[in-house]
């Protein structure tokens, strides 16, 4: 996992909704950035997009960055091809960018290895949060409730700490070329 405090890494890629190209810079938020490694079609992704649509609408406004990415190999993976990633986004009004990483070359500077994966940068772009929306997985009965997620994200905006250790994600494996 990408050691917490490490810096955001730099990158310049394609938002499937708009057609144009944005660096991490250009997305951050004021008090902090929120990164989501997703695709379209990971059932993990499906069961948890409800709770991250609402995390999205419920801290933007209080000055943190979202940013979904895929980097799914979309030759072996159509469906998480551009083209199905901005009409998923349409689908399910997603209305922060959602960027293509056809080089793999971002999620492989972020260390990330499925779907979904949250990376959560402070003020000053240092990793923050590393880990799982919650304890919730398809089929565990436990109701969706963003808890780890949002707990960090309450910490990054109040400048709080958190305690250790974080639970890494589980999810689909990302779909490597």
């Amino acid at each position: 996992m990408l050691p917490l405090q490490t810096l955001a890494p730099s990158f310049r890629l394609r938002d499937t909704n708009s057609n144009y190209h944005y660096s991490f810079d250009e997305l951050k938020g004021m008090k902090g950035t929120l990164v989501m490694f997703i695709c379209n079609h990971c059932p993990f992704v499906h069961h948890v997009l409800e709770e991250v649509l609402m995390i999205a609408n419920d801290y933007r406004v209080q000055g943190l960055g979202i940013i979904a990415i895929s980097s799914n190999d979309a030759e072996k993976y159509p469906e998480d091809g551009p083209e199905m990633m901005r009409e998923f986004a349409f689908q399910n009004k997603m209305d922060f960018p959602y960027l293509y990483d056809e080089s793999q070359d971002v999620a492989k500077a972020f260390d990330a290895a499925c779907t979904p994966d949250f990376y959560l940068f402070d003020a000053q772009d240092k990793l923050f949060y590393r880990g799982q929306l919650d304890d919730s997985r398809p089929g565990n009965g436990i109701p969706l409730s963003g808890s780890d997620l949002r707990n960090a994200i309450d910490a990054v905006i109040y400048n709080r700490s958190i305690a250790e250790p974080q639970k890494p994600s589980l999810g689909c494996n990302i779909k490597w070329k």
